[in-house]
């Protein structure tokens, strides 16, 4: 029983830890918004997340569950932004916008696992 889901509760806890994560250095450059000299920062993991799934095979969950484990996002500055006169390179607007996407999304994904575990539990109940 050691994977009793399968790969979608590790796949959706991955993808939970890296929007979580999003939602963090988003923080972070909205608190920073003022600091002189700050550039923002922002989180990909979806490219990385794709090139996994690709290289793994289709046909063994086990390739699936070693990519899975192997995701790792990566923290990137804002290139091209345009700085105020303090260097600075936050936009609020958006940031704000960035926060909601991630925040959605995070709810999104936890609703879908929470139907995922009780589906789960209803089939082991019997009822």
């Amino acid at each position: 029983m050691e994977n009793l889901f399968g790969n979608a509760i590790p796949f959706m806890s991955k993808v939970l830890d890296f929007v979580w994560q999003r939602q963090e250095v988003i923080s972070n450059n909205l608190t920073n918004a003022e600091t002189p000299n700050y550039k923002s920062q922002y989180v990909t993991f979806e490219d990385a997340l794709r090139r996994q799934m690709e290289k793994a095979g289709v046909n063994d969950k086990n390739d699936y569950a070693k990519a899975i484990t192997q995701l790792k996002s990566q923290i990137h500055e804002i290139k091209g932004h345009t700085e105020r006169l303090d260097g600075n390179t936050v936009d609020t607007t958006d940031e704000m916008v960035e926060m909601t996407r991630a925040t959605y999304q995070y709810q999104y994904l936890l609703n879908a696992v929470t139907q995922d575990i009780t589906r789960f539990r209803t089939v082991l109940k019997g009822n």
